[in-house]
């Protein structure tokens, strides 16, 4: 009767030596796969929407900077009747505008449309790095879906093996102390899976706040730690994508231009603008000529133009400050170019080891521990080795095959991270 048993216990210790080669997908409603999860978040995401509508902003600064300086109105009037001379009096009305000169107001939306510009690409590179967040966070789900699955499997076996030594146990072949081995270790891994559990549910909970969505709502993902990534570009033609592509560059890029355009816009400030204004004035007096008094009204119109004499304050300080603004870009973007090409060769050589680490697993570990594995089982059933053998290879098997799943989510996350860092979907297009 313990043959028989035990024969039965190892033949459901087997099938847990397919579990990494095949997880069994079960069709769910409304799964979201990682594209999905991604265009929801760039949608969605609280942060994004926020920046997004910083837009109006600067369409208000270019509304701003192509209106003209608004026409002023002078109103004077005069009366002698406060000081005896009633009868006298002058009225004046007239209107002045200012003219910009030096073409300060085409400079200014020149300034204003660069700025656009480098707003436009600030919004590209926060998509960017949107996205790179939520893929990790993806893949970190995954993972933790996986080693739910993981350790639901050892928990399975965990009660096959308690089955087994209840009926060893019952048929006299082993004493009780295999049984409450065996109960202790159902007990762990039944511990293990609550911790695997809390850690599922919070790392659901960080992905579903990049995608912006209300409490309660929490639907299912889709997607595979193993989906074969090729990479089929050689890192001096990542580093040239990076360079072309990357939306933080071009946002410096678009800031040099400003700052070259802030340095223009500077310099035209040193001329001053002109004032002209039109006047109608009407000036009545009275005069006694041999008691009679007589009145005489004029009107005269008048022309009057102004413009301050840039003597001492010719805007150096303004064009002092374009001046440094436009070098501190300078440097910025020659710092931000050399990050860029270092991002891109360690996300490549952060790729290349993984791609190690996984082949190793993939051609060596993971076959050699599941031959260790049936060796172990079929001498536990013939009686030639103790539980303790059997638990331990289980326990080694479980804790390798974790390793092998977090080797996939590394080799994920690299590719992530190398897609981001060359800002193109290297499978597909730009990011």
């Amino acid at each position: 009767m313990g043959t028989t048993v035990f024969t039965k216990g190892a033949w459901f210790l087997v099938p847990g030596l397919c579990f990494l080669t095949s997880v069994p997908v079960f069709a769910e409603v409304q799964k979201l796969a990682l594209q999905q999860v991604v265009e929801v978040s760039l949608q969605n995401n609280g942060d994004l929407m926020s920046f997004r509508e910083e837009k109006g902003i600067r369409d208000a600064a270019r509304t701003r900077a192509g209106l003209l300086p608004n026409p002023t109105l002078d109103l004077e009037g005069g009366t002698g009747a406060l000081t005896g001379s009633s009868a006298e009096n002058n009225l004046a009305i007239g209107v002045s505008q200012e003219f910009l000169l030096a073409g300060k107001r085409d400079k200014r939306l020149t300034v204003v449309e660069r700025e656009l510009e480098a707003y436009h690409w600030q919004l590209a590179d926060r998509e960017r790095t949107l996205r790179e967040e939520v893929k990790a966070v993806f893949y970190d789900a995954m993972l933790a879906e996986q080693r739910l699955k993981l350790t639901d499997h050892s928990i399975e076996l965990n009660r096959q093996l308690l089955e087994v030594t209840k009926d060893r146990l019952a048929a006299g072949d082993i004493p009780e102390l295999e049984m409450n081995l065996a109960k202790v270790e159902l007990t762990r891994s039944e511990g293990v899976r609550i911790e695997v559990e809390r850690a599922l549910l919070q790392t659901r909970a960080r992905l579903f706040t990049f995608m912006g969505l209300p409490a309660g709502e929490a639907p299912s993902i889709a997607g595979n730690l193993d989906n074969g990534l090729s990479l089929n570009k050689n890192l001096a033609d990542l580093k040239q994508l990076a360079l072309g592509k990357r939306p933080d560059l071009k946002a410096l890029e678009a800031e040099k231009s400003r700052g070259d355009a802030d340095v223009a816009l500077a310099r035209s400030e040193s001329i001053p603008n002109l004032t002209a204004g039109l006047a109608f004035r009407r000036d009545t007096t009275s005069m006694d000529i041999g008691g009679v008094e007589g009145k005489d009204t004029a009107y005269t119109i008048g022309l009057k133009l102004s413009m301050p004499i840039p003597l001492f304050d010719r805007n150096q300080a303004g064009v002092q400050e374009a001046r440094a603004k436009r070098s501190s870009t300078e440097s910025r973007w020659t710092a931000v170019t050399r990050n860029v090409e270092r991002d891109v060769e360690t996300a490549y050589a952060s790729l290349l080891n993984a791609e190690k680490v996984l082949s190793l697993y993939k051609s060596n570990i993971i076959p050699q521990l599941e031959e260790n594995l049936k060796l172990t089982q079929e001498a536990y059933r013939l009686g030639e080795v103790g539980i303790l053998s059997v638990i331990q290879e289980q326990k080694k098997f479980f804790e390798v095959s974790d390793s092998y799943l977090t080797a996939l989510h590394a080799r994920q996350v690299a590719f992530v991270k190398l897609e981001s860092a060359v800002a193109t979907d290297i499978n597909g297009g730009a990011q």
